[in-house]
């Protein structure tokens, strides 16, 4: 720790010094400390009946360095995630780093008319931004940063910007690759953090095959197939394999107090086929099963619509939100795919309370690309986060009621989730479930004590149906219908070379 204390001070020192001779480039250097301490009853997922309730702290460290001139923007963000106690008190060279770099880019200007040190140009504004990079466009529905998980989300790509006479154009590529590719053929991918240990049929841990990735419950098998079980019966695409290549066109126009967006993207997907690998354990001998990552061709989606937002009303109190987007192609696994997500709100304004009434429909089999699902089905992460999403899509008709103090330090927000079946979806006899599956009532408090300094408070809670236990891949009957969540975070943002 105070290698780590030296070495920011020693770039804070240099940074300053150094300042006055670099003309009219700015640095930066500032930092994140978030921790997150969890009273967790039914998080994610419903409890099976006799669980008792978890209690954790996570954290989130961040340094980021950054640079900007005429010419070029650079930043490195470099980050430390981790649960409290995960590691021991005194570690040793075998337990491996925790660091890891979540931004790395350059955005590199090659155009700009308000700057005179450019040539003249047609063009009023085009660069191109390099390297690890968050994508964020408009309410992060479809492209986000998850902010709220301590490790976010990233991406490596390269993205052209342009902007023209009101208009913004972003033009955004990424191919993911192992390895160097030195002695292999081809460009295979194996698109997932492998953990280095996992359990057999028979329950016995074993060292995870070389270029397998397991099932999320390898020591599931089915009674009357033998065939392995997955966990969840849908989900996000980033919970089990993360793209091979994705290209995406962004199209953003705003006109007085109305702005439209369009977004068209194309991911594809590596082919697998299921595996397994015999284990011996004394006298077990089981079966821990994968997907394997070894075969030509993918697997490619589509998916384009566009967002409205517009301000209404004389004094601009009413902000309207509209939203429709379609999939088509073929999904992870190879399934077709035509369906659609859809988002409609209204939001009143009235001196120091928002009001919000707004509808979501995803139709079964509709995956929400990148985005941050926190900020929308739900603060308890039932839907389209790492938990899992139901087959049969989702039906979310929403309420929020917000307070904002006049200084802007207080905000406080309750919301109301109505969650169904967007779908039909049936239960292990073939009769249709009630689509009803639960409704979740959120409250956070947020006050920030000081200029870089704020607490947050949630609490959170869910009556959930029957009909649930099927949405998250459940045992019928086997566990508890109400779920709790409590969260203190403390997040500290400080700026190095700013005096406060």
């Amino acid at each position: 720790m105070r290698k780590k204390r030296d070495f920011i001070k020693g770039v804070a020192f240099l940074l300053m010094v150094g300042k006055p001779f670099f003309g009219q480039a700015q640095f930066s250097l500032t930092g994140q400390l978030r921790t997150r301490t969890e009273l967790r009853d039914g998080y994610g997922t419903l409890e099976t009946v006799g669980n008792t309730p978890a209690f954790l702290t996570s954290q989130r460290a961040r340094l980021n360095v950054g640079y900007r001139s005429s010419h070029v923007i650079f930043l490195a963000s470099v980050q430390d995630v981790r649960v409290w106690g995960a590691d021991a008190s005194t570690i040793n060279n075998a337990d491996g780093a925790r660091l890891s770099i979540h931004e790395a880019w350059a955005d590199i200007i090659l155009a700009n008319v308000k700057d005179s040190s450019f040539p003249h140009s047609a063009i009023q504004y085009f660069s191109v931004k390099v390297g690890r990079q968050e994508l964020v466009y408009d309410d992060q529905r479809l492209l986000g940063n998850l902010d709220w998980l301590q490790q976010a989300r990233r991406h490596d790509a390269v993205v052209f910007k342009l902007l023209q006479n009101g208009w913004q154009a972003d033009l955004g590529a990424a191919f993911n690759q192992n390895a160097d590719a030195i002695g292999y053929n081809g460009t295979y991918y194996t698109p997932a953090n492998v953990p280095p240990y996992v359990k057999d049929s028979k329950g016995n841990l074993a060292a995870t095959p070389s270029g397998l990735i397991p099932l999320a419950n390898a020591a599931g098998v089915s009674a009357r197939s033998g065939s392995p079980l997955l966990a969840n019966p849908a989900g996000t695409n980033g919970m089990n394999q993360d793209y091979k290549s994705m290209q995406f066109l962004y199209l953003a126009k705003k006109v007085s107090s109305i702005k439209i967006a369009g977004l068209a993207l194309a991911d594809e997907f590596g082919k697998y086929s299921l595996d397994s690998v015999k284990n011996i354990a004394g006298a077990d001998t089981g079966y821990i099963y994968g997907r394997r990552f070894n075969h030509n061709g993918v697997n490619t989606r589509f998916t384009g619509g566009a967002l409205l937002t517009a301000q209404l009303g004389s004094r601009k109190d009413w902000n309207l939100q509209a939203g429709y987007y379609y999939q088509t192609g073929k999904n992870k696994d190879g399934g077709k795919l035509g369906t659609y997500t859809s988002t409609l709100s209204l939001t009143y304004t009235q001196r120091y309370f928002s009001y919000t009434a707004g509808w979501d429909y995803l139709a079964p089999g509709f995956d929400p690309l990148y985005g941050t699902p926190h900020k929308f089905w739900g603060s308890m992460d039932y839907f389209y986060a790492a938990s899992g999403s139901p087959a049969a899509g989702l039906n979310n008709p929403f309420l929020k009621i917000k307070y904002t103090s006049g200084n802007s330090r207080l905000n406080t927000e309750l919301a109301y989730h109505y969650f169904g079946f967007a779908g039909e979806q049936k239960d292990t006899k073939g009769n249709a479930l009630n689509k009803y599956l639960g409704s979740e009532l959120d409250a956070n408090i947020n006050y920030s004590l000081n200029k870089i300094t704020a607490v947050e408070l949630g609490v959170c809670g869910l009556s959930a149906t029957h009909s649930m236990e099927y949405a998250k891949g459940l045992t019928p009957g086997s566990s508890r219908l109400t779920a709790s969540w409590v969260y203190l975070q403390l997040n500290i943002k400080p700026d190095f070379l700013s005096k406060w």
